[in-house]
């Protein structure tokens, strides 16, 4: 078994170490990023540093009872892991409902277009009216043409919050009429809403079949965790040999292959949504 001692000095060691660097970031600070709406701003950077306390605080505590390094580390990324193992019908239901928004405010801007109103005057009327799950991105178009930002530039940003190739499709045809104001403008908008209609049910389709699949992986992923931790704490005597140098090697491959499974389980249960084509590539 390793001495206390020595879990007590790689402890202490560890929380040294994470001090310097938090002091060392806060001296040199970082640079401020631009909000976005798609990644969610400070409320998501605020989710993940509570993730990563919880996880370090369930590291902690299966160091002390376990006394296993291995089990620690592989507790706390499990943590962190852990909404994308167990999660994902929340994303789905998000995608699901964008492209539903997407949908209804495309019709809507064709039927504002039809009264002989440009795209510079018919965004802004269609704003208000469009489904929250978009409303925010729409809102952010709104504050770019009002400050004169030009409206293919502030159409392709749209197209970057928005972060769906079913947007892509939209955003192309408005910034290829924004370019050239030519007419068809209303049949372009009519057959791309009636595209995102037809996707919208092929992907509630793909989402009712996946549900059994992800709900399987998550039962499996509870019960091996429920095991181990069972068999751990009520059989201490079996799972001794786990205590040595040896013991723990043995553990971290047996842990590598569990992440492995855990990893493929959810790939099983995800969509794989296809790539967008309305990107700029960094020019740096």
């Amino acid at each position: 078994m390793i001495p206390l001692s020595t879990l007590a000095i790689i402890a202490l060691g560890a929380i040294v170490g994470a001090g310097i660097l938090l002091l060392v970031v806060a001296l040199m600070g970082t640079e401020p990023k631009p909000p976005s709406v798609r990644r969610g701003g400070g409320g998501s950077l605020l989710r993940a540093r509570k993730r990563i306390v919880i996880a370090a605080v369930v590291g902690l505590v299966t160091l002390v009872v376990t006394q296993w390094p291995v089990a620690a580390v592989g507790a706390a990324l499990f943590s962190l892991a852990a909404p994308a193992l167990l999660g994902g019908a929340k994303a789905e239901r998000e995608q699901t409902a964008r492209l539903e928004g997407l949908a209804s405010w495309t019709e809507s801007l064709r039927d504002t277009i039809a009264g002989a109103v440009g795209l510079e005057q018919a965004i802004p009327a269609t704003v208000y009216a469009a489904a929250p799950a978009i409303q925010p991105q729409l809102r952010l178009l709104v504050d770019r043409l009002r400050v004169r930002v030009p409206l293919a530039t502030a159409l392709r940003g749209l197209a970057d919050d928005l972060d769906d190739p079913s947007a892509d499709l939209v955003v192309a045809a408005l910034v290829l009429n924004a370019k050239l104001r030519g007419p068809g403008l209303r049949q372009v908008l009519t057959s791309l809403s009636d595209a995102a209609r037809a996707e919208l049910e092929m992907r509630q389709r793909v989402t009712a079949g996946r549900s059994s699949t992800r709900r399987s992986a998550q039962i499996v992923t509870v019960f091996s965790l429920a095991i181990m931790t069972g068999i751990t704490l009520a059989n201490p005597e079996f799972v001794e040999p786990y205590d040595s140098a040896q013991g723990q090697v043995v553990l971290l491959v047996i842990a590598a292959l569990f992440a492995a499974g855990f990893w493929w389980m959810k790939r099983l249960s995800g969509v794989d949504m296809p790539a967008r084509f309305l990107v700029e590539e960094d020019a740096r």
